[in-house]
């Protein structure tokens, strides 16, 4: 779903720092030979994300939906020099396009990627996490957020992505869907949650921003 019209939208495109060349490859091979291309973070959001790392400076990274790994070098790019980042995904069939591009760019050696189930993974990570990024299964981001909200440092934060859904969240009709019951529920879980302090960013598809406090 759009919810700005498409002239806006390119105007925003074209005030926005240009993707590196490595992510406009990247964007460009996902559209071309990846399902579902529209899960790429793309250009504006990539560099919403690059911003918010750069300004938070993390040593250590964690992403929970790795896809084609666009927002993983994009967080990357915020890394300190000995920082790292963990990005899960279940799905190992796009190993070789994350070998193409996420482990081959300047940042892939700051990068690892697990393959599985991040419900079973997540437990066994090291504390002292100072980001978080929710991107995968909708109906399993309130679990996510209950696994890593303890091994995140005072201070630090866990955004998640696609919390407006296309707009399903305000759509009575389709409130009972798995994926839109799971994001309004998570977002109600947050908002009440005085562990953290939260604003969502209607950047794209809705980015949910918590620091915890």
């Amino acid at each position: 779903m759009d919810f700005l019209p498409e002239d806006l939208e390119a105007y925003i495109q074209a005030h926005c720092q240009e993707e590196p060349q490595l992510l406009s490859e990247l964007n460009r091979e996902t559209w071309l030979k990846v399902l579902v291309p529209r899960m790429l973070s793309g250009h504006v959001q990539g560099r919403v994300l690059s911003m918010l790392s750069k300004m938070i400076r993390p040593s250590y990274i964690l992403e929970i939906g790795t896809y084609t790994g666009y927002s993983a070098i994009c967080f990357a790019e915020g890394l300190q020099k000995d920082g790292k980042i963990i990005t899960i995904d279940k799905n190992e069939e796009l190993t070789p396009i994350l070998k193409k591009y996420m482990f081959q760019s300047e940042l892939g050696k700051q990068i690892e990627f697990k393959v599985g189930m991040a419900s079973e993974i997540i437990p066994d990570l090291e504390d002292g996490i100072d980001l978080v990024f929710i991107d995968a299964d909708k109906a399993n981001y309130s679990l996510y957020f209950d696994l890593v909200i303890d091994k995140v440092v005072l201070g630090g934060y866990i955004l998640a992505d696609n919390v407006l859904w296309s707009g399903n969240v305000v759509n009575e009709s389709r409130k009972e869907d798995k994926g839109t019951k799971g994001i309004i529920e998570f977002n109600a879980k947050v908002q009440a949650d005085d562990r953290v302090e939260n604003v969502l960013f209607p950047v794209r598809d809705g980015i949910m921003v918590m620091r915890k406090k």
